[in-house]
């Protein structure tokens, strides 16, 4: 088969075995690494969720996407956001307004209403130290997976990416449900371990790192990526 002149492939260690990428069609999805749940004042600060975990990853990532973006990899961001009318977030008959992380804890404090993971707020915008740079798109999520009701899929497949790879929070959940739709739209879903965090029980990290390295995709590591591009 003959490979095009701009094709980039590489062989990326992970497990359970090495992957072969193309580095021109992939893509790096940045989920939730925002305010909201990695900063001290942010949703999850001011709800006594634990935060150290979220930030012990962003100087990692930031090493990562430095190194990606040298190599020119492209970068996606998701983030959680809803409209300030919370016209997007389901209302009282949808199960996302009784489960969703952030919509429960909000509606549990009346005050914090409209004030956290709402579009125009601090809270909802991505950490000073991983913001994107010009061009990268930035894409509002209202679910667990990037994908329900967004323009993911459209903005991937403009970028003609196809190889995925997955760092943000949380593992288990909206890096998890993002990842496992990648897989159902036929691209191709790596987990950065060591740039994704969560607050969730360990186990229920591990049941989902189990889960992408033997049903969903792979797994590799910060080292891993950047031995690709020259950077570790």
């Amino acid at each position: 088969m003959q490979i095009p002149r701009d094709a980039r492939p590489v062989e990326l260690w992970a497990r359970p075995e090495p992957v072969a990428i193309d580095l021109a069609r992939t893509a790096i999805v940045v989920v939730d690494m925002q305010n909201a749940f990695m900063s001290p004042g942010g949703l999850f600060d001011e709800s006594d969720l634990p935060i150290a975990g979220a930030q012990a990853v962003i100087a990692p990532s930031r090493r990562l996407l430095d190194g990606a973006r040298a190599a020119g990899v492209a970068v996606v961001y998701l983030k959680m956001s809803y409209n300030a009318d919370m016209s997007n977030a389901g209302g009282p008959d949808s199960p996302n307004w009784h489960k969703e992380t952030g919509m429960v804890l909000m509606r549990n404090r009346p005050e914090a209403w409209g004030k956290f993971i709402t579009e125009g707020t601090w809270d909802e915008q991505i950490v000073d130290e991983l913001a994107p740079v010009d061009g990268e798109p930035v894409v509002r999520k209202q679910r667990y997976s990037g994908f329900a009701g967004t323009s993911l899929d459209h903005v991937l497949k403009t970028l003609g990416a196809k190889y995925l790879l997955f760092i943000g929070g949380a593992t288990n959940i909206c890096v998890g449900a993002t990842l496992m739709d990648a897989f159902f739209l036929d691209y191709w879903p790596i987990l950065v371990e060591d740039a994704c965090y969560s607050q969730c029980p360990p186990v229920a990290v591990e049941g989902a790192i189990w889960n992408v390295e033997n049903l969903y995709g792979w797994v590799t590591t910060i080292d891993g990526v950047l031995a690709l591009v020259g950077e570790a």
